[in-house]
């Protein structure tokens, strides 16, 4: 039996690329229910891996990323949800977590055949991410109130089609690592 790792996707984000505006509010909802999850996950020895957009920064890297964002307008997005010593970090140029990173072989290697997303964007890297973690024959959970999107409508349409065409468990945040 594998285990079961916290995928963050794209929350070190400095907000200044198109649609951040409709993005911010939902932002705003994630950032304290996706802090408290990824508390609950350390504690419970559950491993945290980032997975982040390099923004078309090719000699960036995840100190950079997170130095970016953090002296950016909205650090109060990123700060909460920091990378400890701990987290593991993958740079990703577009939408799935799986597109051209090394993922696929870090997972494998740490045991890992379940993802918890959180993150954003539900209707877009959200989405994408769980085709291919399903794709690819890993469990998946999405925990709803932990997810950001820019339209709620979409959002709402993809959370339903990664629970009926990928299987995957959608639930609250709170219903993880009690």
């Amino acid at each position: 039996m594998g285990k079961t790792a916290l995928i963050v996707i794209d929350m070190i984000n400095t907000y200044d690329h198109a649609d951040a505006d409709l993005l911010l509010p939902s932002a705003r909802r994630v950032v304290p229910v996706a802090a408290a999850l990824l508390d609950r996950a350390r504690r419970s020895g559950v491993p945290v891996v980032y997975v982040n957009d390099n923004f078309g920064q090719w000699r960036s890297h995840h100190g950079e990323l997170l130095a970016t964002a953090l002296a950016g307008p909205h650090a109060d997005l990123v700060e909460p949800l920091r990378p400890d010593d701990s987290s593991l970090f993958v740079v990703k140029a577009r939408h799935s977590i799986f597109f051209e990173t090394p993922l696929a072989y870090l997972l494998d290697q740490e045991g890992i055949d379940r993802l918890v997303l959180c993150g954003q964007v539900t209707e877009q890297c959200v989405l994408y991410s769980a085709l291919d973690a399903h794709i690819r024959h890993l469990g998946v959970t999405v925990p709803r109130d932990a997810v950001a999107h820019i339209h709620a409508d979409l959002a709402d349409a993809a959370l339903r089609m990664m629970e009926r065409n990928m299987g995957a468990q959608v639930c609250d945040s709170g219903e993880l690592w009690e």
